[in-house]
């Protein structure tokens, strides 16, 4: 029996209700155009963007019945720079994301280190007053939005406990606190030294300077200087765990307390070190004003012209946040922690994070390659640092091994500034060489060509067991990107190898059912298959089968030929896009279109597979109405579709709303849509070139492609046009509508 009769073909109209919302969203599309918006491009910043929740079935796609919070965004609104080591930012719940939920209505205090990981939130301060009736277990403020400001490297707002004015700035390394007080309130700052989004073990403060304090609280040192007399720095305690609380001489006054605050990852007199570099002999404002000016240069290398007042504040939203990890670890005299634990001091480059790679991969790190390719090659060795000194292998994240994806994606787009052979040799060994720090389940993906899963039966959505399927998937491209760089070095032995490896996304497609699906140990098939059903690590990988639809990004057309035809994928599309979601609810699960979600990785590039049918105009159908629809949802206009997971998110629609997506990473090519604005300039600082993206007329259909003046065969842009400031140049027109989602 062929595949199609297994599953409902259902119309590829979605006849939607039109929602309130969706109807005064396409009159505010209606009326605030924009070509070129007036003032600095950091005006056009919201940097509150993902700290909304999506609460409503419409928006969830599912009936949330759980008695807290579904997960949203998990971003922070605080101030940082790009890729800066400290963002200081406001905790309203600690054990959550990044930290902030906009939702609450108490700031518990300003941390120095965020991220979005349930991790960081390090060295909490707050302001208190004996006249806010402080307790060392009670010191919480509650604070309004219409007092609130946040914007890229600045965050301002109001203490109606403690009636203080609370303004927040920083640099790479330090955080600047300015607080201002009622003039006859004692002044005091409360350090929380027992909390953060761990539970800290070693942690301490102590009086450093008639103006200083300084402390730990696990691997983080800080120092911090203060423009009023310490009169005492002494630990309190009641009902909970202790607090540190700075106490100031004279205190009682107009002047704001102003706290310098450096940190370091390496030591309290790395941190010393750092805040006398950054913030020595500079007042708050120029502080400010650099952070924002550094903001300003980065974001500035994209420039549009066209689309809506509210699409233009979207990307830079998005922008700025494809820009906040990995994040800066070594300190200003090129000392870093290595994986070892041993300080180490590295002149050459600077020390960064690992990246989230299992999300980041897919498009946030091949940006940063574009626009800051000294980060991103600064990154790539740090990596390399990290995996040579933890027996060998490339360090990968939470799942998959896709830094071979970065790696190849660099070098093939010109970034030559690190050792290839060096990368090489570890994700070399990740690829082929079984053992503790590779890839999971090796042995037998290599015997075998798959991953075997267990065979069970109604297992619940949080369980624990190899994501098998998603595995398979993904090594298969992870050999890939290998074998880019083994042809690179002309290793022709390995590139063979592991080119005949990457077609093993072959092996758990079931042409049954038309869906990849989980092999037992036997070879058979998992008989209780629900393609519906979301899991978090059972055959897939914070997915369900529909949402692993059609991966193998290097293999477009192969993956579609899977099918017994251009029509039967078209209608395999059709239903997942139009079949509702069945109310499955799981916290990594948002933002449907029928039964897609956009609110998770996996599934990202299932939105242009259409172009592989013929039937591109369907895939831009989708495109807008994620671009238009799911970024900025929610009453307050602030809510992603789901996590933003280290900026992978908001890349999405950063590329796909330029019109260059990057639907296989490791490869110097793009995937061609239509940009939402009229003219783009994209700066290429590593080319020293400027290219351009110049949309011609209406529409969803693309009627041609022309890069340099030349037509464009098929739908890749190569980067290598792109370096040399060639034109891209899209042209469209209308299309008859293919879904009905009542406002595009």
């Amino acid at each position: 029996m062929q595949f199609f009769t297994t599953f409902n073909r259902m119309s590829p109209v979605m006849n939607h209700t039109i929602r309130p919302w969706r109807a005064l969203l396409a009159v505010m599309l209606s009326v605030f155009s924009a070509t070129a918006l007036p003032g600095p491009i950091t005006d056009r910043v919201d940097t509150r963007l993902g700290t909304t929740t999506l609460w409503t079935p419409d928006d969830l796609g599912f009936t949330y019945l759980r008695d807290r919070r579904p997960w949203g965004g998990e971003t922070f609104p605080g101030a940082t720079t790009p890729n800066g080591m400290v963002q200081i930012s406001p905790v309203t719940k600690y054990g959550s994301g990044g930290g902030y939920q906009y939702e609450d209505r108490v700031i518990y205090a300003f941390c120095h280190t965020a991220m979005g990981h349930w991790n960081l939130l390090n060295v909490p301060m707050m302001p208190v007053t004996s006249a806010g009736f402080y307790r060392p277990d009670s010191y919480a403020s509650h604070y309004s939005h219409d007092r609130e400001t946040a914007r890229p490297g600045y965050y301002q707002v109001y203490l109606e406990r403690y009636r203080v004015d609370a303004r927040l700035t920083a640099s790479a390394r330090c955080g600047f606190h300015q607080y201002t007080f009622r003039p006859d309130d004692e002044k005091m700052l409360l350090v929380d030294i027992s909390h953060s989004n761990g539970r800290p073990r070693r942690k301490e403060v102590h009086k450093a300077g008639e103006r200083a304090f300084a402390g730990r609280q696990d691997g983080v040192f800080f120092y911090a200087t203060t423009n009023f007399d310490i009169d005492e720095v002494r630990m309190e305690q009641r009902f909970s765990d202790p607090v540190c609380l700075v106490t100031f001489k004279n205190s009682r006054s107009a002047t704001p307390l102003e706290v310098r605050v450096g940190v370091s990852f390496t030591s309290a007199d790395n941190a010393r070190l750092n805040l006398s570099a950054e913030l020595d002999g500079k007042t708050f404002d120029q502080v400010r004003s650099e952070a924002d000016a550094q903001w300003e240069a980065l974001l500035g290398r994209v420039r549009v012209e066209g689309g809506t007042a509210r699409q233009q504040m979207m990307l830079y939203s998005t922008l700025y946040r494809a820009f906040l990890w990995p994040s800066l670890r070594s300190d200003v005299n090129h000392q870093y922690r290595d994986e070892r634990g041993e300080t180490f001091t590295e002149p050459s480059f600077q020390y960064y994070t690992t990246p989230a790679f299992w999300d980041q991969a897919r498009n946030q790190l091949t940006l940063l390659a574009m626009l800051s390719p000294q980060v991103a090659t600064d990154v790539i060795k740090s990596s390399i640092d990290r995996g040579e000194k933890r027996g060998g292998y490339m360090p990968t994240y939470f799942h998959g091994d896709h830094a071979s994806t970065f790696i190849s994606g660099c070098w093939l787009r010109g970034l030559h500034t690190f050792d290839l052979s060096r990368a090489y040799a570890l994700i070399l060994k990740n690829a082929t060489v079984p053992g503790r720090g590779g890839r999971p389940y090796l042995e037998e993906y290599m015997q075998q060509g798959w991953i075997a899963e267990k065979d069970t039966t109604d297992v619940p959505t949080w369980d624990e067991y190899k994501a098998a399927v998603t595995k398979t998937l993904e090594y298969a491209y992870d050999d890939y990107a290998v074998a880019l760089v083994a042809r690179e070095l002309k290793d022709k032995r390995n590139e063979k190898l592991l080119m005949q490896r990457s077609q093993n996304y072959r092996n758990v497609f079931d042409p049954v059912s038309g869906f990849m699906r989980g092999r037992i140990a036997d070879g058979s098939f998992i008989r209780q298959f629900d393609p519906y059903y979301p899991y978090y690590a059972y055959q897939y990988r914070e997915a369900n089968a529909w949402n692993s639809l059609f991966y193998a990004p290097h293999d477009p057309v192969g993956v579609v030929r899977l099918y017994p035809s251009d029509e039967a994928v078209d209608a395999k599309l059709d239903s997942l896009f139009t079949q509702p979601y069945r109310d499955y609810a799981a916290d990594n699960f948002s933002g449907f279109i029928g039964n897609y979600c956009q609110g998770n990785q996996p599934g990202h590039n299932i939105p242009f597979t259409y172009y592989f049918i013929g039937r591109q105009e369907k895939s831009q159908e989708i495109i807008n109405e994620i671009l238009n629809a799911y970024y900025g949802r929610g009453p307050e206009g602030l809510a992603l579709p789901g996590m933003d997971d280290g900026g992978e998110m908001s890349s999405w629609f950063v590329l796909s709303s330029l019109g260059i997506y990057t639907y296989s990473p490791a490869d110097p090519q793009y995937i061609v849509s239509v940009p939402l604005f009229d003219r783009v300039e994209f700066d290429l600082p590593h080319a020293g070139r400027t290219f351009t993206v110049v949309r011609k007329g209406q529409g969803t259909r693309i009627r041609r492609i022309l890069v340099g003046g030349k037509p464009l065969k098929g739908w890749f842009v190569d980067h290598s046009d792109l370096a040399e400031g060639k034109e891209l140049t899209i042209e469209v027109e209308n299309a008859p509508r293919a879904f009905n989602f009542g406002h595009q």
